[in-house]
């Protein structure tokens, strides 16, 4: 049973204020639950490449403290960002390129959005395996961006 840090009463764990004097006790400070602690890597490396959004699961997996250390995972991570911003460049600067060809010209950029997507996909079912596939440029970046501190 703790005592009040004021006059010496005893007090219960949960009191915030002495009975006796008023005194306002110590408040034990617990560090915060860690929101990642129930992800396990293979499901964390999975997040990191649903399409369109998991640039989102990537920048919070690479925030965090618990896979700080885990090249696997930071390497998924890294390279769901890579196939994010291919599709940013696909989606703002390959399309309206295109957009302003007389007919429309050949639709390069339906080509180039069916491989991303394919390959988002192909990405997830590795990731689901627990497989570290390395894809050619993207993750020759993310390999060296996972190993760099």
């Amino acid at each position: 049973m703790p005592y009040c840090s004021q006059c010496g009463n005893q007090v219960s764990a949960g009191d915030i204020f002495c009975a006796r004097c008023g005194g306002r006790q110590p408040v034990e400070s617990r560090p915060a639950p860690d929101p990642m602690a129930s992800i396990s890597p293979r499901t964390a490396s999975i997040l990191c490449y649903i399409p369109v959004i998991g640039w989102i699961a990537s920048i919070i997996i690479l925030a965090s403290d618990r896979f700080r250390q885990n090249h696997r995972v930071r390497f998924h991570a890294f390279q769901g960002l890579y196939l994010f911003v291919a599709w940013l460049i696909v989606d703002q600067v390959i399309r309206p390129l295109f957009r302003v060809l007389p007919d429309g010209g050949f639709p390069v950029h339906k080509i180039l959005e069916a491989v991303l997507m394919f390959t988002w996909i192909f990405m997830l079912v590795k990731a689901s395996h627990d497989e570290t596939y390395s894809l050619p440029i993207i993750g020759d970046l993310a390999q060296k961006s996972a190993t760099e501190r």
